[in-house]
């Protein structure tokens, strides 16, 4: 609820910080949250938090609420943005210490990650999370190179072209412009997917249950069908 959006990204309505959200119910559910595409609010359904929301509730506030008269609203928020990016880069972790369980580098900086949850917001603040967002890409760049077998060429802007007889397994995707791309029943394999834009890909009879790196959102962002696979660790988006 500290954060803002605009109606431009998918959320129905233009908000500023720190105000609440017009569907937010008195128990800080969302009364449209069965009917959030819709109603116009798809930017609900993309974004996650990754659990940074529970962290920095109970734990950075000590279990305050952002309705709180004593809780600063700006510092949450940015606390909030912080730990949401930690949190995300935990998640990518896991999965590369599930690819290589033994993987020093992997498991220190995952440890380093950790240790942050703990620490007031205000050293929340004062780190450098540009640095730790190198550190740990650095790592999953390492892992994905690994697991693929090379490092291999990025494939960047692919937005709104027919990619089923493009030969993307078990290519190197980081990043790439996927936008509207049609990739209707490709196999890709180890693809490294780590921050690939998907809004609107057509990822209907695909797999991407090998594939490195994928998150929630971009899934959520994307169209697909119930033939559409999946890695196991996340949830299936078009199944009813």
């Amino acid at each position: 609820m500290l954060l803002p959006y605009s109606a431009d990204a998918g959320f129905g309505a233009d908000k500023v910080g720190g105000t609440p959200c017009v569907n937010l119910a008195d128990d800080d559910r969302c009364t449209i949250h069965d009917d959030l595409r819709e109603t116009g609010w798809k930017g609900c359904t993309i974004f996650e938090c990754f659990g940074a929301g529970q962290q920095v509730s109970q734990v950075s506030y000590e279990g305050r609420s952002w309705r709180d008269p004593s809780v600063n609203r700006g510092e949450m928020a940015a606390v909030f943005s912080a730990m949401r990016v930690i949190h995300e880069m935990l998640f990518h972790l896991e999965e590369a210490l599930e690819r290589q369980p033994g993987n020093a580098s992997a498991l220190e900086v995952r440890q380093h990650l950790e240790g942050v949850g703990d620490l007031p917001p205000e050293d929340v603040l004062a780190l450098d999370i540009d640095d730790l967002v190198e550190e740990v890409g650095q790592v999953l760049r390492e892992v994905s190179a690994d697991v693929r077998g090379e490092e291999g060429t990025s494939r960047r802007n692919l937005m709104g072209r027919d990619l089923r007889r493009a030969g993307l397994a078990d290519a190197n995707l980081r990043g790439a412009h996927l936008i509207a791309a049609d990739l209707r029943g490709v196999d890709l394999g180890l693809a490294d997917l780590l921050g690939a834009d998907l809004r609107d890909a057509k990822l209907h009879g695909a797999n991407l249950s090998r594939s490195l790196f994928l998150t929630q959102p971009q899934l959520n962002a994307a169209l697909g069908d119930a033939d559409t696979q999946i890695p196991a660790r996340l949830r299936h988006p078009w199944l009813n």
